[in-house]
């Protein structure tokens, strides 16, 4: 697992602080894939209800709270394919 990964395990995991109702997953483009679920957050690349795809630098701006997630959607920087609803609820936990 990359040192990408395993950060935005860690940061992850302490935004969403509870459980989540629903799967998803983040892709991370070249490093890999995070997965988002009643269990909580850890590497994996798994089918979930919304994939989020997004570089390193946008993740991590996002993570940090530099960027927001509506902002790097509406920009292009983040995609969002399968349940919107869901994304939108991803989006809130992570602004």
């Amino acid at each position: 697992m990359s040192d990408i990964i395993e950060t935005a395990v860690a940061a992850l995991s302490k935004k969403m602080g509870g459980d989540f109702d629903g799967s998803a997953k983040f892709v991370i483009e070249d490093e890999g894939a995070i997965m988002i679920d009643e269990n909580g957050v850890r590497a994996g690349d798994e089918e979930a209800d919304v994939t989020l795809t997004a570089s390193a630098d946008t993740f991590q701006s996002i993570l940090e709270g530099d960027m927001d997630p509506t902002a790097a959607f509406m920009s292009g920087k983040l995609t969002v394919d399968g349940d919107m609803g869901m994304a939108m609820k991803l989006g809130s936990l992570l602004a």
